[in-house]
């Protein structure tokens, strides 16, 4: 997943004057993360000049030959749910994206655009290579936004990128912890991921984005503990009247914090308390509007996901002795590595993945193979 600093690209061609070593060049020097390219809008490729080469393609392998995660953003519409899905599909394939996200907005504010939403995310993630994480860049706050088919979008969505643009105003830091509250509010929005926000860094009219808004921006990000920020845009913030944007970001200093080890020890908390059969200390541990993704089905509540841990302690492994082999990611994602030995059976490929969020686990997919012990005559 995401961490850090990163900047939305809309014309590859006005950056850099569209040099792809000079646009990886003052990303690594500005520490970013991750750059985010316009690749479709509805159902067609973007960034293909008028001579039909693709102007993304060799920005973004140079990009990752830096070590910057490059991400896909496609304005979608609904009208041709299908096709946009598949222009998605296409350009992830070929850009070898790490990551998409759909920017949705007008177009899909309207009650009847809910089935499109339906159709083109389950058409996206049949088709999108595995592991993919996928991102919904829309309105920042969903209460405004009510038509919007939010549930839709998001039930298949790995995080939550608000566009939180404070344009005609400079309280950033006001309007980004509004965002981030109604995202995680699931009457709203159905399913809260984990956000990413995405500041102005532009103008229009008689006003613009100060530096001194994207440092408070940047700031409030950090002190709420998001796993990263991004800006829009990357073709405004470079040229020569308005660089002290860039150079606003390019030298904060983004810090991880006491987040990431308070998020490792959440998930070794899960496995004391498995070990423990303590039911009670499971259910602490996640948010109560948790989904836990199971091979069978997905669970929504804490008190339903309590239920299927009781299955597993007392049913499928009772007794059981788990192990954390293995504990990995950034930010507020995890994924952990364990085995499992009881004396009904065993687990020795288990691999989870962790969204946390608030020091409580909002998202959890579960995955392992039970090897069953053998009955002792048979064995004998």
């Amino acid at each position: 997943m995401l961490t850090g600093k990163g900047w939305f690209i809309w014309q590859v061609s006005r950056c850099e004057g569209g040099s792809p070593s000079a646009i990886a060049a003052r990303a690594a020097a500005a520490g970013l993360s991750h750059v985010l390219i316009k690749i479709a809008d509805g159902p067609y490729s973007y960034g293909i000049n008028w001579l039909g080469r693709d102007l993304v393609l060799p920005a973004a392998e140079a990009l990752r030959a830096r070590g910057i995660q490059v991400w896909g953003w496609h304005y979608v519409r609904g009208d041709r749910p299908v096709d946009e899905a598949h222009a998605a599909v296409a350009r992830a394939s070929q850009l070898k994206l790490d990551g998409y996200v759909i920017d949705a907005e007008i177009e899909y504010e309207q009650a009847s655009k809910a089935a499109a939403a339906h159709t083109f995310m389950s058409h996206l993630k049949a088709g999108l290579p595995a592991g993919v994480p996928v991102a919904l860049s829309s309105f920042r706050y969903p209460s405004v936004h009510r038509q919007l088919p939010w549930a839709a979008f998001l039930e298949y969505c790995d995080l939550s990128m608000p566009q939180v643009y404070w344009q005609g105003a400079h309280n950033p830091g006001v309007q980004l912890a509004r965002s981030v509250s109604e995202l995680n509010d699931a009457k709203l929005v159905g399913t809260p991921r984990q956000v990413v926000p995405t500041g102005s860094a532009y103008g229009t009219g008689d006003w613009i984005a100060s530096p001194d808004d994207l440092a408070k921006f940047l700031a409030q990000a950090q002190t709420i503990k998001l796993p990263a920020a991004n800006f829009y845009s990357w073709d405004f913030a470079t040229v020569p009247d308005q660089r002290a944007l860039w150079d606003t970001v390019a030298t904060y200093d983004w810090q991880p914090g006491a987040s990431e080890l308070a998020n490792d020890q959440l998930i070794r908390r899960l496995f004391a308390a498995l070990n423990a059969a303590d039911l009670a200390e499971i259910g602490r541990l996640y948010a109560d509007n948790a989904a836990l993704v199971t091979p069978e089905r997905t669970l929504f509540g804490v008190g339903t996901i309590v239920g299927w841990y009781q299955t597993l302690l007392k049913t499928t492994l009772p007794g059981g002795v788990f192990s954390l082999t293995a504990l990995t990611g950034t930010g507020n994602s995890r994924s952990a590595r364990w085995t499992a030995i009881a004396p009904t059976g065993q687990v020795h490929d288990g691999d989870d993945t962790f969204g946390i969020l608030s020091d409580h686990i909002v998202y959890h997919a579960v995955q392992f193979s039970l090897i069953s012990a053998l009955p002792a005559a048979a064995a004998a």
